[in-house]
Formats: C-alpha cells, structure tokens, sequence
C-alpha cells in the first residue's frame, strides 16, 4: 500500500521550527554549483561554493501556517567563485550541513536576483522559505 501521510500544520510548524534548532546560532548559507547531493548527510562531489552569507543569530522566527521564512541574511560582498548557482545548503557554524535547496530567482527554496554568480561580486538573497509537504 501506498504511503498517504497527512499532518496536521502544527506538527509541520514543529518539524520547521526543528530546522532553526538545527542550525543553532549564527548559521551559514552555502550556494553550490553542480548536482544537489541527495541529502545533506551525503557528501558533496564536484560541488563548487559561489558564495557564503552569513544568517541572522536566529534563522527564522516560528513557522506559521507550514512555512518558514528566514529572517535577514547578510549579503556576501564578495562571491567565492564563478558559475551557475543550482543548490544551496543551511550549515551550522561549524559548517555542518542540515538542509539543501533549490536556488532560482523566483520559485525556488531561495530565491537570488540572479543564479549566475560571479567571483568578486556581491550576492545577495531575495528570499528564503521552506514549506513543509503533506
């Protein structure tokens, strides 16, 4: 039998919340070029860091109706490398990644003015929500 799960959204709102403990203080925000591992617990390969950016010292303020949003995230002045931003991952600040993404510049996990990152220039985040599933 197929899988049909449901939850309630004050259990995605607690699963969500769970990410902010995760990442715990002063986060970071990785944006990676090449193939997205398939979780954050595999290693990454031939993956390329465009850019780090700092989080809030909290990421995100409580989920709220299955969606966390992100609060500010410091611009990266600075792009590590050139190339096309396809994922990112939310780290602890001792680089330890808990989540990875989608990058686009409108629909996506994280949203940027541009997935194509240049080496020098500055990034910087539209937007950053994670809605949980069904």
């Amino acid at each position: 039998m197929a899988s049909n799960l449901k939850y309630a959204v004050t259990t995605k709102n607690a699963k969500l919340d769970a990410i902010t403990s995760a990442i715990g203080a002063s986060g970071l925000l990785r944006i990676y070029s090449g193939t997205q591992p398939t979780n954050p617990d595999t290693a990454l390969s031939g993956n390329t860091v465009l850019a780090e950016l700092a989080l809030s010292s909290t990421f995100a303020a409580g989920a709220s109706g299955g969606v966390l949003t992100a609060n500010s995230i410091s611009s990266d002045t600075s792009a590590d490398n050139t190339g096309t931003a396809t994922f990112f991952s939310l780290l602890t600040s001792g680089g330890t990644r808990k989540v990875d993404g989608s990058v686009g510049t409108s629909g996506a996990d994280l949203n940027l003015n541009t997935t194509s990152i240049v080496s020098g220039a500055q990034v910087s985040v539209s937007s950053l929500a994670i809605t949980s599933g069904n």
